[in-house]
């Protein structure tokens, strides 16, 4: 007997750090958390490699991005839309 599982793809918005590789840009993503001791909130970042198939994002583009099957060593992600162009 198979299962199937429809599980929703999980998405982050971020700002790309760098698009120096072919098809591959790396994202920032910023996180509000709260202490356990101080009770104040912490902002902490994650970096994720994404795959960018036209190589149309730039440095400081704010970018959604999905998760998706590996695509490589480091790249588990792929760049859905970009949000907002950089100035």
């Amino acid at each position: 007997m198979s299962e199937t599982t429809s599980r929703r793809k999980t998405t982050k918005v971020g700002v790309v750090v760098s698009n120096r590789a072919d098809k591959s840009v790396v994202v920032r993503v910023e996180n509000l958390v709260l202490h356990p001791l101080y009770h104040r909130f912490v902002r902490t970042t994650s970096r994720f490699m994404a795959h960018d198939e036209e190589n149309a994002c730039n440095a400081g583009d704010r970018v959604l991005i999905e998760e998706c099957r590996p695509l490589s060593r480091r790249k588990r992600w792929r760049v859905r839309t970009i949000i907002e162009r950089a100035q």
